[in-house]
């Protein structure tokens, strides 16, 4: 497991913006895949975004045209910008990544739309 601290959560207006960050601690030799999950409350776990080493990224019907997810791999850290946020975007946020030692989750972050 690698340690991975998310931060970017909070409230905000339907509309509006908010920019999710998870940085990876420690040594590692190489991350693979970066993803972002989210977790309504009665829902289960769904894949937001991917993005690869590469930069190749892909995303949930519900995120395309709306959410960004990039990577820094010089600081092993993944973002994910959202625009445009509507009240079902209300979740918790969770970063995974992936590397040779298997994947790794953040700890979760809220985020609330409001109406």
């Amino acid at each position: 497991q690698v340690p991975l601290v998310e931060s970017g959560g909070g409230l905000v207006q339907a509309g509006g913006s908010l920019r999710l960050s998870c940085a990876a601690s420690g040594f590692i030799f190489s991350i693979n895949d970066m993803r972002w999950y989210r977790q309504a409350p009665g829902n289960e776990r769904e894949l937001v975004a991917t993005i690869t080493r590469g930069g190749r990224t892909n995303y949930a019907d519900s995120a395309k045209g709306r959410f960004t997810i990039s990577r820094d791999n010089a600081i092993n850290t993944v973002y994910l910008q959202m625009n445009s946020l509507k009240p079902e975007d209300t979740a918790v946020y969770y970063c995974n990544i992936n590397t040779c030692a298997g994947d790794s989750w953040g700890q979760g972050t809220q985020v609330t739309v409001a109406s």
